[in-house]
């Protein structure tokens, strides 16, 4: 069996299954449609997220039997098409899911104790003490929409706290001695913090949009490490104007492109980029704490991520 590989990934992946007796193949330069062109010689795929597989790609892939992600979501995989063409579609969450969790954490706790802005205060001579008065995690609930890998990840790295974690999920039954699952309502009523780890589909594009912020009964904290389209950035920013919503963490950003490898088209820093004015105020914010998308994005992750791919096509494939 050929496997070509459109990302770089650790080296464990690609040594392993030729060990297993794969053909690998390693092309991370040529075009989507060089690829198209050749694609119907590889009975496997493993990529990141370099391009989008869509009904064309997988109509010149004839001869293909599975696609390897190396991260969590597969929505830049046409996953129905690709089902109904017998192809077997290969995510690894579990590969991440700890470096999410703890992520969000440090998010989090950075949020509360003002360590971003106080850090840039001393770094300009600034020692504000009162100003940077922070607050305390315990005492606290939890919201977690979103409990799957990801979001019992994060209530794991919890337990240590005096707080209480509620879940919310359109599956029934996903709660675990770390969070309650409850309806939106009462996870609306009760939360001070809202943590979100829900996969890309037409359920949670734009799902946190100014309905849903202001049906919240209490102001919140806001952290996003799953996807940055799933959050309206222009309500988000409307809210923390108006403290309903009261700090956020966000790793991911709607403007984001499909590949997660740019935000806007042109350079942000040479000054070329237009730069949405929503975007402008998260930038300037003291209470918005920003990353690159790398909450899953470790050295321990990168390891973890292969292994798991290569551990899946060996159950499917060996």
């Amino acid at each position: 069996m050929k496997i070509l590989h459109l990302d770089t990934n650790h080296k464990l992946l690609i040594d392993q299954l030729n060990d297993l007796g794969f053909t690998n193949h390693e092309d991370y330069t040529a075009s989507k449609e060089s690829i198209e062109a050749k694609i119907e010689s590889y009975q496997g795929i493993v990529l990141r997220s370099r391009f989008s597989i869509d009904k064309q790609f997988l109509d010149a892939a004839t001869n293909l039997k599975f696609i390897g992600r190396v991260g969590a979501g597969l929505e830049n995989i046409d996953c129905d098409y690709a089902e109904k063409k017998g192809i077997t579609l290969i995510a690894a969450p579990e590969g991440n899911r700890n470096a999410v969790g703890e992520h969000a954490l440090g998010m989090l706790l950075s949020l509360f104790n003002k360590l971003n802005k106080a850090d840039l205060e001393i770094r300009q001579g600034k020692w504000l003490r009162e100003d940077n008065r922070g607050i305390e995690l315990d005492g606290k609930t939890v919201g977690i929409i979103g409990y799957g890998n990801m979001g019992k990840a994060f209530s794991k790295k919890l337990r240590g706290f005096d707080v209480e974690v509620l879940c919310y999920d359109i599956k029934e039954h996903v709660g675990d001695p770390n969070a309650r699952q409850v309806s939106l309502n009462e996870f609306q009523e009760k939360v001070d913090i809202v943590s979100l780890h829900t996969p890309q589909t037409p359920l949670t594009l734009n799902m946190v949009d100014e309905v849903f912020i202001n049906q919240f009964k209490k102001p919140f904290w806001f952290i996003n490490t799953a996807r940055g389209k799933s959050a309206v950035t222009k309500d988000l920013v409307s809210a923390l104007q108006s403290e309903k919503v009261l700090g956020a963490g966000l790793d991911v950003l709607e403007y984001e492109k499909a590949s997660f490898e740019n935000l806007f088209k042109k350079d942000v820093v040479s000054g070329t980029a237009q730069l949405p004015e929503a975007f402008k105020y998260l930038i300037n914010s003291q209470n918005v704490i920003l990353s690159p998308h790398v909450a899953g994005w470790t050295i321990e992750s990168k390891e973890k991520l292969a292994q798991t791919i290569v551990d899946k096509i060996k159950v499917e494939f060996c």
